[in-house]
């Protein structure tokens, strides 16, 4: 009985021991990526990048605590961790085949006098020329893009499961195109997430330089004949 009893503190104690230093582990190795976190959104330039995005999705809250304690908001977060994803999804987007590929405009975008119509596959544009949707739209998809102007992610997971694109770029607000990347990580999907310069519900604005310079990744010469820049593909007027 008696050695019964000390098996059994033995084992309480060795618990005790284990959970102490898985929870010392999580504290260093979450204080470790908080620091990386900080020096490179200060110094411009991701260090052990490799490291980062693993690290954030095993102790990602802990990380992020000492980010705010280091000095970094919710927003510099934010920000950081897109440019992260970014980074890290870059060469697995620019080796899928622009027509394995997706990009969703946010329904935003568009004028608020659009006469477009909501379907299955979200808004219809009926390039009326009120909102650069309609141009942005159009070079897009002469690059060889599949292009949806999503009013809601919704529509982004239904496109998803109909056609199962293996890359996506996305346009969106901050935490849009956080969500999104999440969304297309747990999809195993590449993704590249351009964020608008200004939010709200409608007439919204994004650069539209930004998101032709992406949509080209891997496109260029990919055939042996270089492709048109999108400031060459025409556009009806």
């Amino acid at each position: 009985m008696l050695l019964d009893f000390l098996s059994l503190e033995g084992v309480l104690v060795l618990v005790g021991e284990i959970t102490l230093l898985v929870l010392l582990g999580i504290f260093v190795l979450g204080l470790t990526i908080g620091i990386l976190i900080v020096v490179s959104a200060r110094k411009g330039k991701f260090y052990a990048p490799v490291l980062l995005k693993p690290g954030l999705a095993v102790v990602g809250t802990v990380a992020r605590g000492f980010c705010r304690l280091l000095g970094m908001d919710k927003t510099d977060l934010t920000i950081f961790f897109i440019k992260l994803r970014n980074k890290m999804n870059r060469e697995a987007f620019a080796s899928t085949p622009v027509e394995e590929r997706a990009v969703f405009i946010p329904q935003c975008l568009r004028s608020m006098k659009c006469p477009a119509k909501l379907g299955p596959e979200g808004l219809t544009c009926v390039d009326c020329g009120r909102c650069e949707v309609s141009e942005g739209k159009r070079k897009l998809e002469a690059m060889g893009y599949t292009v949806f102007i999503a009013p809601g992610s919704t529509v982004i997971k239904r496109m998803m499961k109909k056609y199962r694109f293996k890359a996506v770029l996305g346009i969106g607000c901050l935490m849009e195109i956080r969500e999104g990347l999440e969304m297309m990580d747990s999809y195993g999907v590449p993704a590249q997430g351009v964020v608008q310069l200004r939010d709200g519900c409608v007439e919204t604005a994004v650069n539209w330089d930004e998101v032709y310079e992406i949509a080209k990744l891997g496109i260029i010469g990919r055939s042996g004949t270089p492709e048109r820049s999108p400031s060459e593909i025409p556009v009806k007027s």
